[in-house]
């Protein structure tokens, strides 16, 4: 027998047909699934083949094992024919499929809680112009899911799937997403921040759109009643049970909750704020502990919950071998020019997001220090880092990509030379002082502009012969002509001819 809810194939098209009950109700074009129609099971069905990203039988057969195992990649609609029929309802049952198929998984309840409107023609995707570029590895259609692994979520007791519901028909993004209201406290390089920007991230790589608000702008109940009305948001999520979280209920939209720390933590023993929490708890369609021992404190507290609990641990993105960082080391004074390269790097930091540049070095100037420091704060893709003592400035030195400098005049770089002992490249402004230590292209790079430099840093970011070469002679130059040693013999040398009376 089959579900009730298979779409019915369009003429024309082909339909695989699962001898348990489950179809896939997508065109053969849209799924590319091999193999035939009826009674037999396509071994390419069964290996996982099928290519669209909502196919009940694929996310099932990706996952043999508990459907909260489930990658978050394969519970959020991608994007497809407008006139295929709307997903699958996360927690629906697929037919017959064995039990533990059959309930929903933590990141099923995030999809019930941020139903996706009715899939629009493939098209690329759109980013939040505020983070564009910073989820560059968006979930495809054609990608395998990887196999199930340690720390994913659990499921906190028996799932009950929701009754099927009308998908709403919102202005999210290109791909058919939501348009979704994000609360969080964004105080700056807190962890409750990085988190929540992790977060969006995630969901606007999946063609949502989120709008990350700090709770401390939006503190008043009717604030976020105009807010949502204004930006025609769907739904939303909240990062802390208490502070965020109460500002959701009784919006007329599904929310989520990720518990914070202090809410579990602290906010719990004040019996005002534990009963607002566990109203919230009620109103919420799911909620995300970072632990077991979160999870197990929440359920005690509030019973009624318990099967809305999740574990998800936080994850962390290993890109950091694929950053590129350009170390400019100067004070922070005008002849130092440490602006010279902002504005263009910023630009190129935007097209890649993977390249930052980062100034460091002492505060020589006062006033210029300020105009440095605000100009850096509204600079995309530019850090600016204190003074450090001599071995850590080396450390950075050696595990950056390449070393700049962007002087308008120079005596003799040290921080030149330090690079290139350390093998790491040098980029330089073509003044009279670097091109007495850097040769181009044999020992390091000479840019006359800003717009050169753009071009001889990307040339040397996709050319690893370059790279190579340019580090090896620099090594060899200054291992021939900046000797510490031939260097500390002409020093004692020259200090032995004051030996003696002045009179001689």
């Amino acid at each position: 027998m089959r579900s009730p809810l298979l779409w019915p194939p369009r003429k024309g098209t082909q339909h695989l047909v699962d001898p348990k009950g489950a179809t896939c109700r997508y065109p053969r074009a849209l799924c590319g699934v091999g193999g035939g129609v009826g009674g037999s099971r396509p071994s390419s069905l069964w290996e996982g083949t099928c290519r669209h990203p909502c196919c009940p039988l694929r996310a099932a057969l990706f996952s043999p094992g508990p459907m909260r195992r489930r990658p978050l990649s394969l519970l959020v609609p991608m994007g497809g024919d407008p006139r295929t029929p709307r997903c699958w309802p996360r927690g629906a049952v697929l037919g017959p499929w064995p039990g533990e198929l059959r309930g929903p998984g933590p990141l099923e309840a995030v999809s019930r809680a941020l139903p996706p409107p009715l899939l629009a023609r493939p098209g690329p995707r759109r980013r939040n112009p505020v983070s564009a570029g910073a989820a560059s590895g968006a979930a495809g259609g054609t990608h395998r899911a990887p196999p199930p692994a340690a720390g994913r979520p659990v499921p906190s007791g028996p799932a009950r799937p929701p009754p099927p519901r009308p998908r709403p028909t919102g202005g999210g993004g290109d791909g058919g997403g939501m348009r979704l209201l994000f609360l969080a406290v964004l105080r700056r390089h807190t962890g409750n921040a990085v988190t929540a920007e992790r977060v969006r991230e995630h969901l606007e790589a999946a063609g949502h759109i989120c709008l990350l608000k700090d709770t401390s702008d939006l503190e008043s109940s009717s604030e976020i009643a105009h807010f949502i009305k204004a930006e025609k948001l769907e739904a939303a999520l909240a990062l802390h049970l208490y502070r965020g979280g109460r500002l959701l209920q009784g919006h007329g939209i599904p929310f989520g909750i990720i518990f914070g720390g202090t809410d579990l933590n602290e906010d719990i023993n004040q019996r005002e704020k534990n009963q607002v929490m566990g109203k919230v708890l009620e109103e919420a369609r799911f909620a995300v502990a970072f632990t077991e021992s979160m999870k197990e404190m929440a359920q005690m507290q509030w019973p009624h919950a318990r099967d809305k609990i999740y574990v998800q641990s936080q994850g962390i993105n290993q890109s950091a071998d694929n950053l590129h960082i350009f170390l400019l080391v100067c004070g922070l004074r005008q002849v130092k020019d440490p602006l010279y390269l902002v504005d263009a790097f910023s630009e190129w930091h935007q097209e890649e997001p993977n390249v930052y540049m980062v100034i460091v070095g002492p505060e020589v100037d006062p006033v210029f220090t300020r105009e440095v420091k605000a100009k850096v704060k509204r600079t995309p893709g530019v850090r600016l880092l204190r003074e450090m003592p001599q071995e850590d400035l080396h450390a950075a030195l050696k595990n950056c990509f390449a070393v700049l400098n962007s002087s308008v005049s120079e005596g003799m770089s040290a921080a030149i030379l330090e690079a290139m002992d350390l093998e790491v490249p040098v980029l330089a402004r073509n003044i009279p002082g670097n091109a007495a230590v850097v040769k181009h292209e044999v020992t390091g790079l000479l840019f006359s502009d800003p717009q050169e430099f753009v071009q001889l840093a990307k040339r040397l970011v996709s050319d690893p012969a370059l790279e190579k070469e340019i580090v090896a002679n620099g090594k060899e130059y200054v291992r021939m002509y900046h000797s510490w040693q031939v260097e500390r013999d002409t020093y004692q040398n020259l200090i032995c001819t004051l030996e003696g009376s002045t009179e001689e």
